[in-house]
C-alpha cells in the first residue's frame, strides 16, 4: 500500500520601491519525492463442502468455515525487505452438535478439513521472513509458503502448508533459475485434517507419519512431519523414537532456452530418510495440420533411494509420467499416463511425498493412488473458457482419472483394485471486483478403497488483494 504526498509551497515577496508594491509572483508547485509505506496483501477465503459416503460407510460430512491470511511486506530497504502474515480459520458450528463435540463423535457431521486438529478455530503467524534482492540474486530466510515439486502448500481447503526454509534463487544464467533451498520445519494446512498418523495412506498422499503433530499452526521438525514416532526399521518396535532430522536439502534447475520447451531438475536430500530426484520436461508447438491448435507434451520422472540413518526404512522406489494436450480457442484438453513401478520397501514401497507435494499427471482432485507401488493409472480431462458465450471470465472443466492398483499398496496391502474418479470444476473471476474469484467444484470417488465411493461438492469464495 503506498502512499503519495505532495506539497505546494507559495511564496510571495513584497519589495517596497517608493511606497510601491511589486507584482506578486505566480505560486511555485513543488512535488514531493515518492514516500513508500510498504504494502498490506492477503486472501480472504469463505469455504463450504459437503461430502455423501456410500457403501462400506454411509454418513454425510459437511462444513462451513471463513478465514484467510493477511500480511503486511515493509518498503525496499536497499534490497531488503520483511514480511509477516497471520492466517487463520473460523468454523461455524452448523450442526445440532458443537464441531468439539462432534470429534468426540469420530466427525459425523462436520467435515473435519476445516479447523485445527481438536476442532478448534485457531490463528498463527504463518508467514514471518526476510527478503534480500542484489542483482539477479535473492534470499528469503523464514517463515514462508512453499510451492515445489515434492514439497509444497497444498491448498486444498481452508489454510495450506506453510515452511520454516532459506531459499536461494539466482539468474545469472541466461533463461536458467537455479534454486538452493534448505527446509527445517513445517505446519500442515487443514486439509491434512483428514489423514491420521499412520502410513498407509498419506505417505503416498502428500501427508506424513506425523501428520497431526504438525496441525494447528504448530511448526515441526521436517523428519518428525514424515515419520512421527514410528521405527520403520523395525515396525514391531512398540515404543516411540525420536524422528527428527536436519530437514530437506533441494537443488534446483530451471531452463527455458529453448523454443517452446522447459526442462527442470530437482533433487531432495532429506537428511537421514531418502534422496528424491524429480525431472520434468514441457514442450508446446504449433499443430502442423492446423493452425489454429497448439499441441503441448510433458514429461516425468521420481526416483527415490534412502540415505544416511534410513530411518523410514528400506526406500527404493520410481514414477514416471506422460502428457500430451492441445489447445485451440477456449478449449484445451490432454491425456496422461503414468506407472509406479513395484517396491516392497518397509513403508509398502510407492513414491514417498510427506510434505505435501504433489505434482502427478494422472492425481485426482481427491484421490492420489498414483504413487501407490504398481500402479498404472490414466487420466483425461477438458477445459472451456466461457468468455465470449457469456461475457464473464468464466472457465468450466471436467476429468476422469482411474487407478489400476498392486497388491503391495501401502492402502489395503494384499489387495489389487481399480479406483477411479470423476469430477468438474467452474471459477469465476469477477471482472468488477478485482481479487475476486468464485469456484464451484465436485468429485465422484469410486472404490476410493475396496467398497468405498462418496460424492462430494465445494462452493468457494476467494479474494485476493
Amino acid at each position: 500500500m503506498r502512499k503519495y504526498v505532495a506539497l505546494s509551497v507559495i511564496a510571495s515577496t513584497l519589495l517596497m520601491a517608493g511606497g510601491d508594491i511589486a507584482p506578486v509572483e505566480p505560486a511555485v508547485a513543488v512535488e514531493a519525492a515518492e514516500v513508500d509505506y510498504g504494502e498490506l496483501f492477503g486472501q480472504f477465503r469463505t469455504f463450504y463442502v459437503d461430502r455423501t459416503y456410500s457403501g462400506s460407510t454411509n454418513n454425510n460430512r459437511n462444513a462451513l468455515a471463513t478465514g484467510g491470511y493477511i500480511g503486511y511486506k515493509t518498503p525496499d530497504f536497499n534490497g531488503l525487505t520483511a514480511a509477516v502474515a497471520v492466517y487463520g480459520t473460523y468454523g461455524f458450528e452448523i450442526h445440532d452438535l458443537s464441531i468439539e463435540d462432534d470429534l468426540a463423535n469420530n466427525w459425523a457431521s462436520y467435515d473435519p478439513t476445516h479447523t485445527g486438529r481438536d476442532g478448534e478455530n485457531y490463528a498463527f503467524l504463518g508467514q514471518s521472513y526476510l527478503n534480500y534482492a542484489a542483482g539477479n540474486t535473492n534470499i528469503q530466510v523464514g517463515r514462508q509458503r512453499l510451492d515445489t515439486p515434492l514439497i509444497g502448500a497444498d491448498d486444498a481447503r481452508m489454510l495450506p502448508n506453510l515452511f520454516e526454509a532459506a531459499v536461494l534463487t539466482n539468474t545469472d544464467i541466461e533463461d536458467t533459475t537455479l534454486i538452493l533451498a534448505h527446509v527445517t520445519r513445517e505446519t500442515t494446512g487443514t486439509f491434512s485434517n483428514i489423514y491420521d498418523d499412520s502410513y498407509s495412506l498419506g505417505f503416498a498422499s502428500g501427508y506424513g507419519a506425523g501428520t497431526t503433530l504438525a496441525q494447528s499452526g504448530d511448526f515441526v521438525n521436517m523428519g518428525t512431519v514424515a515419520l512421527g514416532t514410528i521405527d520403520f526399521r523395525d515396525p514391531t518396535t512398540p515404543d516411540a523414537v525420536d524422528n527428527s532430522t536436519d530437514g530437506v536439502t533441494a537443488a534446483a534447475a530451471i531452463h527455458k532456452g529453448f523454443d517452446g520447451l522447459t526442462l527442470q531438475a530437482w533433487d531432495y536430500y532429506a537428511h537421514d530418510i531418502f534422496n528424491a530426484i524429480y525431472l520434468q520436461g514441457d514442450y508446446g508447438w504449433p499443430c502442423r495440420f492446423n493452425e489454429k491448435v497448439t499441441m503441448n507434451a510433458s514429461a516425468q520422472y521420481i526416483g527415490q533411494s534412502d540415505v544416511g540413518g534410513s530411518l523410514a526404512g528400506n526406500v527404493d522406489s520410481d514414477y514416471w509420467g506422460v502428457k500430451l494436450g492441445a489447445s485451440s480457442g477456449a478449449f484445451s484438453t490432454y491425456v496422461a499416463y503414468s506407472q509406479t513401478g513395484e517396491s516392497d520397501g518397509t513403508t509398502s514401497g510407492g513414491i514417498i511425498t510427506p510434505w505435501g507435494g504433489m505434482p502427478a499427471f494422472t492425481q485426482g482432485m481427491v484421490t492420489r493412488h498414483q504413487f501407490f507401488s504398481d500402479t498404472d493409472a490414466w487420466k483425461v480431462a477438458g477445459t472451456y473458457s466461457l468468455n465470449e458465450l457469456l461475457g464473464a471470465d468464466v472457465k468450466a472443466s471436467v476429468f476422469y482419472t482411474e487407478f489400476d492398483i498392486g497388491a503391495t499398496n501401502s492402502y489395503d496391502y494384499g489387495t489389487a483394485w481399480t479406483a477411479s474418479e470423476s469430477g468438474w470444476d467452474i471459477q469465476y473471476n469477477v471482472t468488477s471486483v478485482e481479487g475476486l474469484n468464485l469456484r464451484a467444484r465436485a468429485n465422484y470417488p469410486r472404490d476410493f478403497k475396496n467398497g468405498l465411493d462418496w460424492d462430494e461438492y465445494r462452493l468457494i469464495v476467494n479474494y485476493s488483494f
